[in-house]
């Protein structure tokens, strides 16, 4: 029997990752078929259905592509994941590495230390902050811009929480603009500047070429980041009444509070799906820049 290139042969190699093959199955595979499962039955956390459920089928999609709410929730999703990572994190990411990407010393060190601890700070954390931040009586913003009395997570629910999401998730996207950066040749940036270029000419013609993969690469992080986001309801609780109730929100109010399991999990699997679909919207990305010929410069 041949060896393998570590020396291990089959049998070793195969015994040397079981244990994690296991870990795998027992908590990503076996869930997920579960999950599949109980979206197909009318199961319940109380009642007759708790005890006895009755597979479905697809009865429970079909409920939630007609149902008015679901709808809502996935249209308020799409707004958070745009709103805040698209446009939020990944714009403010790269405007912060851009800025910071001759600077050295202690302000450099300073930026980037208070991005990161917005960063790795906990959820429940932050959240808290935000709620000091936001408070219609005592709150720090209102302080701030002399509008004492505005109620900021009542009167502007969505744009509370897309902020809010920026600011906490941006440490990664100027981490990794900050690296790709580092790869563009300041060669091309220093030339591109002789031929009279101004900053965004360099910035459309030069960096962004340069570091697209990078792009791309973060924009599918940060999306389906903020897809499966559930810490907005750590401020909102998914209100007032439905505004900020983005689709995790929405699948626990659905399956834990409405005690309705069956039809949540069936949520999850279509949540799972539209998730699928961003990502290969951007692999297709990267795999039409990969197959692209690159242009040589004479």
């Amino acid at each position: 029997m041949p060896a393998d290139a570590a020396g291990l042969g089959r049998g070793r190699a195969a015994a040397f990752v079981a244990p994690a093959l296991l870990l795998i199955a027992g908590f990503l595979v076996f869930p997920a078929l579960w999950t599949l499962y109980l979206g197909m039955t009318d199961y319940r956390l109380t009642g007759l259905a708790a005890a006895d459920p009755q597979f479905v089928g697809l009865d429970n999609v079909e409920r939630a592509l007609d149902e008015e709410s679901f709808t809502h929730s996935l249209g308020l999703t799409l707004q958070f994941v745009v709103g805040s990572a698209v446009l939020g994190q990944a714009v403010l990411g790269f405007a912060i590495a851009w800025l910071l990407r001759e600077r050295t010393g202690l302000l450099r060190r300073l930026v980037e230390a208070l991005v990161l601890l917005a960063w790795i700070l906990p959820g429940s954390v932050v959240a808290f902050l935000w709620i000091a931040l936001l408070d219609r009586d005592d709150g720090t913003l209102n302080a701030l811009l002399g509008t004492g009395g505005t109620a900021w997570l009542v009167e502007h629910p969505m744009a509370s929480i897309i902020v809010f999401n920026i600011w906490r998730g941006t440490a990664f996207s100027m981490m990794l603009y900050a690296a790709a950066l580092g790869t563009v040749s300041p060669t091309q940036l220093e030339t591109a500047r002789l031929a009279g270029a101004s900053g965004w000419q360099q910035l459309r013609d030069v960096v962004f070429p340069a570091i697209r993969g990078h792009v791309l690469t973060n924009l599918l992080l940060i999306s389906l980041w903020t897809f499966n986001d559930f810490t907005p309801f750590l401020l909102t609780n998914g209100g007032p009444g439905d505004e900020t109730e983005i689709m995790p929100v929405f699948i626990y109010k659905t399956a834990l509070f409405g005690g309705e399991l069956g039809y949540g999990a069936a949520l999850s699997v279509l949540m799972l799906l539209v998730n699928l679909v961003i990502a290969l919207v951007y692999v297709r990305l990267l795999r039409a820049r990969r197959e692209r010929p690159e242009v040589t410069l004479p």
